[in-house]
């Protein structure tokens, strides 16, 4: 049997199975095999139905059954109740106050219930249980009569490699279940599927870091027999996820490096007729960031680098004094006529017209001309018939002034990486929020000037590849901006501007909410703005309980207007509104013709409003602190005195716990760390986001595992390049590079 092999070579898959296993992402052999599982069962912790103890908390395992509704007999509240079974007893089980229990669960299924017995030694029952469905294995559990079955159901008293106390729970998706995954796996083991895999880490990398080797790895992951054997297990998968990522972000640096690109240099006085126009002082953390930029600039190589900066650090000045050096420099030096172009590419069209309007201010006095592209049309600075406005064009007419090179700078969002848009010479790419694409949408626009099969584009007159830019405010731990962004030079932008004040930042529970909303009110009246955000935008179907105390934007304006304030003019923004009307709302909320906008978290990124000095987001326990932190930057563009209060209904004290680091963190990079250290990296990004597995955000975790990944990594491709003296593991950074490059 090889790894290769179709999974339905060797299983009798119908098609629905084998459609549901595609979503998992699970083809192959090697595909089951690499599905490890998300966490594991301790069976040993568990209590026989038979040995509860009454007044005592229990935790225990069973099939249930008999579940019904009633009304109990003497307070009438209604009831749902039923019966757990393991093989050493049966005992019952009564929800107060929750009948819909009863016809969520499936008689029949298999569950995992812990709550304090009660009743009397003779009849205890385990009264308003927590409840979770657990599809373990059949296994013999520890107190043993349940006994472990075979595949056609029978007991048996035979183990298998899955022998022991720990039990794999593996991610599942309808029609296939972490039980059958289980089976499956072990039944691969026992086909003699270990013997035809190639290691492909070399055994001297294994023993520098106390690794185990692919097969025991493989066994230990989905059949431990100990704690310990997970967690060398885990460190082997973690350890060799970081390593393929790392590996395909330096091939792609060594890529890049390749190339040819516009080598310039712009004197510091020069930069300075620019900067000192500005109304406040750089802070050094921008000089610093300029300066790299600017040195970048003069070499051979096109500069990848990532800006990282926490709202309102600076990172627009930056990239604006950046691109003024670029365009007012010649894509020649024998020539002296001529510029080079810049595109700033946006993630929001209301971000992008912020950043059109701000270049306005920033390049007005100069003979430069801007370009804005979207999706809902395009404009350009200055006006013929006003040189101090912007006018509305067409796509027609934008394009190939474009593509002649009349227009130096042109921001945009998506609509930069069109076909249609072709640059002259372009030399320098920003592309801010930069996370927010896909890695093949950056490569789309930093390649700009090449045609995809590598030859010139006709557009372009040599083919050289910009440099790029990329900016985010999004607190990202340094372990992963390592990982995944490999590729890239990471600056920081760590000190904001002189001036402004710390957001005074508070975590507010349901008794405090009456003076919370007098708070804003007096901040109201002194002049300014407020932000209202919430988890949802419209109210939840009521059958779906779990989203009933999420509060919706259209719901929460029209509370707030007939309930709270009254006396101001209030309006909504969602992401369901048409760009005409998100630019709508915002102008009015930047011209103050709103006081207060009630909003979801569209306004995370860029909106700038500094009048706005008040934020509160309602469910913040729904978003993660990150998310919070960026939400919160929306109130502090100006001197004045921001407030951000962050509304929760949740007791939970590890909730409370992670919120309260909103009030003591100092900056992004530190609650980042935090959320990292506390909460868990699965629960602080997520895969979907950054293109890891949980067990690949884990690694991230173990800052001298990364570093170790890296070190590895660089010294492997420093040696073999395209990985040709390495073919196994050539296979698997190609198997991973697709999550490096999702949409």
């Amino acid at each position: 049997m090889s790894p290769n092999d179709s999974l339905s070579k060797h299983l009798r898959l119908d098609a629905e199975h084998a459609k549901a296993l595609a979503h998992l992402g699970i083809k192959t052999v090697s595909d089951l095999l690499y599905h490890l599982p998300a966490r594991y069962e301790d069976i040993s912790a568990i209590q026989a139905v038979g040995n509860v103890t009454v007044s005592r908390d229990a935790v225990v395992y069973g099939k249930i059954s008999g579940l019904k509704t009633r009304k109990s007999w003497k307070s009438k509240r209604p009831t749902a109740e039923g019966y757990i079974e393991d093989g050493t007893a049966k005992m019952k089980i009564i929800w107060f106050n929750q009948p819909y229990l009863a016809k969520m669960l499936r008689e029949g299924a298999y569950v995992k219930l812990a709550g304090k017995v009660a009743g009397t030694a003779e009849k205890p029952y385990l009264a308003n249980p927590e409840i979770e469905i657990v599809p373990l294995p059949d296994v013999a559990l520890p107190f043993g009569s349940m006994g472990r079955r075979d595949e056609s159901g029978q007991k048996t008293g035979k183990g298998n490699i899955g022998s022991g106390t720990l039990f794999p729970i593996y991610p599942e998706t309808k029609g296939i279940t972490s039980k059958w995954i289980y089976h499956t796996v072990q039944k691969l083991f026992r086909a003699g599927v270990l013997d035809a895999l190639e290691d492909p880490l070399p055994p001297e990398m294994r023993e520098r870091y106390n690794l185990p080797e692919l097969k025991t790895a493989l066994v230990w992951i989905h059949a431990p027999k100990k704690a310990t054997h997970t967690e060398a297990a885990r460190k082997r998968f973690a350890f060799e996820e970081v390593f393929y990522i790392q590996l395909a972000k330096q091939q792609e640096r060594a890529e890049v490096h390749k190339a040819e690109s516009y080598e310039f240099a712009t004197d510091k006085a020069h930069i300075a007729k620019f900067t000192s126009r500005f109304s406040f002082r750089f802070t050094a953390a921008q000089e610093r960031a300029i300066d790299v930029i600017l040195a970048d600039f003069k070499k051979g190589s096109p500069m990848s680098r990532l800006l990282e900066g926490d709202v309102g650090s600076g990172k627009t000045a930056v990239a604006a004094t950046t691109a003024y050096a670029v365009a007012t420099s010649r894509p020649d030096k024998t020539k002296d006529w001529g510029n080079l172009q810049v595109a700033y590419m946006a993630p929001t069209e209301i971000l992008a017209r912020q950043h059109f309007l701000s270049f306005i201010e920033f390049f007005g006095h100069l003979p430069i001309q801007i370009g804005l592209i979207t999706g809902s049309g395009c404009m350009k600075f200055p006006s013929k018939v006003s040189p101090t406005e912007p006018t509305t064009i067409s796509r027609a007419q934008l394009l190939p002034w474009v593509k002649n090179g009349e227009i130096p700078i042109l921001i945009g969002t998506h609509a930069l990486i069109a076909q249609s848009v072709e640059w002259k010479h372009l030399a320098y790419v920003i592309i801010d929020e930069q996370h927010r694409f896909g890695t093949r949408q950056r490569r789309a626009l930093a390649q700009k000037n090449h045609k995809e099969n590598g030859e010139k584009n006709v557009a372009s007159e040599n083919g050289r590849m910009p440099h790029l830019l990329s900016m985010t405010a999004t607190p990202i731990p340094r372990t992963l901006a390592l990982t995944i962004y490999g590729d890239l030079d990471l600056t920081l932008l760590d000190e904001m501007p002189k001036g402004r004040k710390p957001i005074k930042t508070s975590v507010v529970t349901a008794p405090k909410r009456s003076g919370m909303y007098k708070e804003i009110e007096v901040e109201l009246k002194a002049g300014r703005q407020a932000y209202v955000i919430c988890p949802r935008i419209d109210e939840p179907d009521p059958e779906k309980l779990t989203a009933m105390i999420a509060k919706s934007v259209k719901e929460e304006a029209v509370c707030l207007k007939k309930d709270i304030f009254q006396d101001w003019n209030i309006a909504i923004l969602h992401s369901k509104m048409t760009p005409k009307e998100k630019d709508s709302v915002m102008q009015k909320f930047k011209d103050h013709e709103i006081d207060i906008l009630v909003a979801t978290s569209v306004v995370e990124v860029g909106v700038n409003v500094p009048n706005a000095t008040v934020i509160l987001i309602e469910g913040a326990e729904r978003f993660g602190l990150a998310q919070l932190h960026q939400l919160r930057g929306r109130v502090i563009r100006s001197n004045h005195q921001a407030y951000c209060y962050a509304y929760t209904d949740s007791r939970s004290k590890k909730t409370l716990s992670r919120l309260k680091a909103l009030t003591t963190a100092k900056n992004g990079f530190e609650l980042a760390e935090y959320d990292l250290a506390f909460r868990g990296s699965g629960e602080l990004y997520g895969g979907k986001q950054w293109g890891l597995t949980d067990l690949g955000m884990e690694a991230i975790k173990n800052p001298r595992m990364v570093a170790a990944a890296r070190t590895e990594a660089q010294t492997l491709i420093s040696e073999d390049p395209t990985l040709s003296d390495h073919p196994a593991i050539a296979k698997r950074v190609s198997t991973i590079s697709h999550l490096l490059h999702f949409e």
